[in-house]
């Protein structure tokens, strides 16, 4: 490597935000649920949301039509008709997770959802990238 080079690098590197290279793991919180009759509540949908920076209609109405089941919620809960097990219920959180927050370029998951028209899309705020998104 010649010497300009490494000079441009390191003049290169100095631009770029700190964000870049802070490697924060990402750990959305494990659903607490509790069984009551043939309701299921999720306590913790809230914190849940505020985690994965995700509106939370956008995230209860895409787990009702994935449990396949009715859904209400009630202050920073969510009550299901139907009796669920906290693995199920994990499970489709991850799912959500992996569609429609985690960026399928660069794996951050520093992401929003843009919608232009009738289209959705994930808009990556770390390295730029758009993907389209089915609607929910």
């Amino acid at each position: 490597m010649s010497l300009d080079y490494k000079k441009m690098l390191e003049e290169a590197y100095s631009q770029l935000p700190p964000s870049v290279f802070e490697h924060k793991r990402f750990e959305v919180p494990r659903p607490i649920t509790t069984i009551s009759g043939s309701r299921t509540i999720l306590h913790n949908f809230k914190d849940i949301c505020e985690v994965i920076n995700r509106d939370p209609n956008h995230v209860l109405k895409y787990l009702s039509k994935e449990l396949a089941t009715a859904a209400a919620m009630e202050g920073g809960r969510v009550i299901f008709q139907g009796r669920f097990e906290d693995e199920t219920i994990e499970r489709m959180i991850r799912r959500y997770v992996n569609e429609y927050v985690i960026c399928p370029i660069c794996k951050r998951p520093d992401t929003k959802i843009v919608r232009e028209k009738r289209l959705y899309f994930l808009q990556c705020e770390a390295c730029g990238a758009r993907s389209p998104l089915r609607p929910v």
